[in-house]
């Protein structure tokens, strides 16, 4: 690792409570898997968090693409913006919808964050989408990304909001028919099958033409008989490798609008597939891990308190995160684990890299930060390939030799390039955290809707 960046680490993480270590192993005897992977990965965790850009969290972390500097368009005229270092308790939540990322993009220029409106009023947003988090707030992902490894062009697979990022992260794309795409949230919440009967959804066309309310309910068994909508369950179902979403519990109110198999009728109207692959609470996941129960492929959701959303006041979700990072690390299954940290969208903050080239569903949108914890992974690893979301479901993919699903798993690179499974396995280094996986299993629910934009 670069020096600069062990002393920057070096002073982050002197906020944290507690010290870098290398853990104990033990090697209690791990439930064998159904599934035959092509690596020494057996397990892959998909940790998902919420609402930051790349720039949003790592705006100087050494030797990674970022900036304190934006470009803002005033009068006609692009003007030069400092951005302000803010604490993760951000009280403001800001446009982040298809219409808010056209108008931030700007032809690939860049420069008119400002001229975002507020839905609510239509007033632009001003200065305010030109901030970054202190990162002393931070200070796990910091040292994960010193102690393991961090991506700093992984772009979002639609330029939009929560409701198809998590779609997306579940298949790689919001394609119902051949020239259709889901694009932002559904008119009402829960976002999914137990949605009011009028419940709408918003498209993109392939010819990027924006249709308002013209999609159907957001669930796949009112989707186009034409359209085909298959997510990775059914490839990890057709060669019986285990899986589980692990999510805030389903009340039939918008507080679990995260779970993105809400929307899939063949998971959600199906008793024993939902009580097999569903697990509630999302702190399940603990369990699981102590009792040598983790399934191959896991997503984890988190409690919207924990989830790093603007207009929560809270700084948990860097904690809530390392103690997930640290049960893994700290049992059996750290050996033969990959685990991918993600944030679903922008959340309407500045970023200054320009996404590839556009697609036809209204992508790539911004970056977002990826982190990536393994045994294979090298200290302090920093990678500027181009990636987005099916990188993560293409290595999933490959590494089962499940198949594809035909979305963006067939027109992105894989994340298997930030491995070496030439090396032999380092050991865990712990991630400091002024939290304890105690603080989470203690913690009442929320009931916050993890998002409502």
């Amino acid at each position: 690792m670069k020096p600069l960046a062990f002393a920057v680490a070096g002073l982050i993480l002197a906020a944290c409570n507690g010290a870098t270590s290398q853990a104990v192993q033990s090697e209690p005897a791990v439930r064998p898997q159904s599934g035959s992977p092509s690596s020494p990965i057996s397990h892959i965790v998909l940790i998902v968090q919420e609402n930051r850009t790349f720039n949003n969290l790592f705006a100087t972390f050494p030797g990674t693409v970022g900036t304190t500097t934006g470009k803002e368009l005033v009068g006609g005229k692009v003007e030069s913006i400092n951005l302000t270092k803010e604490p993760l308790e951000s009280p403001r939540i800001l446009r982040h919808t298809y219409g808010g990322y056209k108008t931030a993009y700007h032809g690939g220029k860049m420069d008119a964050f400002n001229l975002i409106r507020f839905e609510t009023n239509g007033h632009d947003e001003g200065t305010l989408p030109y901030e970054y988090v202190d990162p002393t707030d931070v200070a796990p992902y910091w040292a994960i990304a010193t102690d393991y490894a961090v991506a700093d062009h992984m772009f979002t697979t639609q330029g939009s909001s929560s409701f198809p990022a998590h779609q997306d992260l579940i298949r790689g794309g919001t394609a119902i028919d051949p020239t259709e795409s889901l694009i932002d949230d559904p008119n009402k919440s829960p976002w999914g099958c137990p949605a009011p009967p009028s419940t709408t959804t918003d498209l993109i066309t392939t010819g990027l033409k924006y249709e308002s309310h013209r999609g159907p309910s957001p669930c796949t068994s009112d989707f186009p008989p034409s359209g085909s909508y298959e997510t990775l369950q059914v490839l990890l179902d057709a060669k019986t490798v285990s899986w589980k979403y692990y999510t805030p519990p389903y009340e039939g109110n918008n507080a679990t609008n995260w779970n993105a198999f809400l929307v899939i009728a063949s998971v959600f109207n199906n008793k024993t597939e939902w009580n097999a692959h569903i697990s509630q609470p999302e702190t399940n996941v603990f369990a699981d891990i102590s009792n040598g129960a983790l399934p191959s492929v896991s997503w984890v959701i988190p409690d919207g308190v924990n989830s790093d959303h603007p207009g929560y006041k809270s700084d948990t979700g860097p904690s809530w995160v390392a103690s997930v990072v640290n049960a893994i690390g700290e049992s059996s299954y750290w050996k033969s684990t990959a685990i991918v940290i993600v944030w679903d969208d922008w959340g309407g903050f500045y970023d200054e890299v320009k996404p590839p080239k556009l697609d036809n569903q209204g992508g790539p949108g911004f970056r977002v930060p990826m982190l990536v914890v393994s045994p294979y992974v090298g200290q302090n690893e920093i990678s500027h390939k181009t990636f987005e979301f099916g990188s993560i479901i293409r290595f999933i993919e490959d590494n089962w030799n499940l198949g594809r699903l035909g979305t963006t798993d067939e027109t992105t690179k894989s994340i298997a390039s930030m491995f070496d499974f030439n090396q032999s396995p380092r050991s865990f280094i712990t991630i400091p955290s002024s939290r304890s996986k105690s603080f989470f299993l203690h913690q009442k629910p929320s009931g916050l809707p993890v998002d409502d934009e």
